[in-house]
């Protein structure tokens, strides 16, 4: 891929690039885009792309909303299944203020802050994430609705039109550079997983923002609609975005390996854990950011709920999976795909560097099920609980000092609000369950 503005124009030119969308994600994780014809992109380039932020989730009022978008060269990726006319590249941008500075509520740039703390210490921050969906029918409007576009379960091997549509998604990452590992075939009746390669964290949150475009556009394409809801069927298991990750030197070495360590990690992935595992609660509310996500956080579904690490056990908040040396990592398994990846991998950083920064060991790893132990049992091992709503982990995101320093005064001010609006809506909202047991009876 080009990594400068001379080479990206290089690269338009020769391959008859028509229009260029300049990309960013709201608070939420929305990809927001503003599209320029080729004629003005040597100008975008120079000047930048000028924008309403007020106009934009999460990011500035109407007194202080004349923002403006300048590419990262490196994001430069063409949409490979546009073509002819309507040929389109893509460019994800920082956002600036008016004043030409960095705008604190853009989610990239807390990111970018948590990477500049790693690599002050001489570290690179790496995550892949096990990236699930649904995929679900469309009526005769178009409009989704909750039937599986398949009956399949888990690694099935199934020619329908979800097997199809997985493998062109891969097909349509593979050319924009994203270097897809593996997919299948999910445990719950219309459910996959997309893997991407190990990269630096920056590189694959842009890559997670892009992937959902993708996921939708090409679902879409097939008469089906891409779902990142965490829990759109009830009874069956969940999506989930279960992310490694691990601390590298420029050089390639993994700072989490060490074979004469416990369980042949080193100390700072020790610590890294219990960084985790102490802020657990307070980073839930990025990780797990709707009301829908705590319908996946339940026991029987093979979702996190206990704050716990394991080596094997599957039921664990983390697991340290096999392999070791260069592929020494962390698994965190309560994050879901509904979330904003710039957000939920700055928050992830920032509780592992706090951990090692203050040297916390985390307990013995707890290697049998957690979901068939008493509460006793699991109160004499220490095991707390994830929150069980979006309102219990506002509750423990808005004491968060960590948060509030990662997120910054603006983000974290305007995340509360959206979120505490979120959870009024649906706390006051009548269900369908309410009707059907309750109204007969009282």
């Amino acid at each position: 891929m080009p990594t400068t503005a001379a080479k990206i124009m290089e690269t338009v030119k020769k391959e008859n690039v028509k229009f260029i969308q300049m990309q960013f994600t709201d608070i939420l994780g929305t990809v927001k885009n503003v599209t320029i014809p080729f004629s003005q992109f040597d100008k975008a380039l120079e000047e930048g792309v000028f924008f309403d932020g007020s106009s934009i989730l999460g990011y500035a009022t109407i007194e202080e909303s004349d923002m403006r978008l300048r590419a990262i060269p490196e994001t430069f990726a063409i949409i490979p299944w546009s073509e002819g006319d309507t040929k389109t590249a893509r460019l994800i941008c920082g956002v600036y203020d008016h004043d030409g500075n960095r705008f604190d509520g853009d989610p990239r740039w807390a990111l970018e802050k948590q990477v500049e703390e790693a690599k002050k210490r001489g570290w690179l921050f790496y995550t892949a994430p096990e990236y699930e969906f649904f995929l679900l029918n469309l009526d005769e409007k178009g409009n989704p609705v909750t039937e599986t576009s398949d009956a399949g379960g888990y690694f099935d091997l199934m020619q329908d039109r979800g097997d199809n549509v997985r493998k062109e998604m891969m097909n349509y990452l593979d050319m924009m550079g994203f270097e897809t590992e593996a997919s299948h075939h999910e445990v719950a009746p219309g459910q996959h997983e997309i893997d991407l390669k190990y990269t630096e964290a920056l590189n694959s949150a842009d890559r997670v923002a892009m992937m959902k475009y993708v996921t939708k556009t090409i679902a879409l394409r097939h008469c089906l609609y891409a779902t990142f809801m965490p829990k759109p069927l009830f009874g069956v298991n969940g999506s989930g975005m279960h992310t490694h990750m691990s601390l590298m030197t420029p050089d390639g070495k993994n700072i989490f390996n060490d074979p004469k360590g416990a369980y042949k990690v080193s100390k700072n992935a020790l610590y890294f854990i219990g960084g985790l595992l102490k802020y657990a609660k307070e980073i839930c509310c990025i990780l797990a950011s709707s009301v829908n996500s705590y319908k996946r956080l339940i026991p029987g579904y093979e979702a996190p709920v206990n704050i716990s690490w394991a080596n094997l056990n599957r039921s664990a908040y983390i697991r340290v999976p096999a392999g070791r040396g260069t592929k020494a990592r962390i698994e965190l398994r309560n994050p879901d795909p509904v979330g904003n990846p710039y957000l939920q991998f700055a928050v992830m950083l920032a509780a592992g560097l706090r951990g090692i920064d203050e040297k916390l060991e985390p307990p013995e790893p707890v290697e049998r099920d957690i979901f068939k132990m008493s509460l006793e049992e699991r109160a004499a091992l220490k095991i707390d609980s994830l929150p069980g709503s979006l309102g219990e982990a506002l509750d423990c995101m808005r004491k968060s000092k960590l948060i509030r320093d990662t997120l910054g005064d603006h983000m974290f001010c305007h995340y509360l609000h959206i979120k505490e609006k979120e959870w009024h809506d649906y706390s006051s909202h009548v269900s369908d369950w309410e009707i059907d047991n309750l109204l007969p009876s009282l």
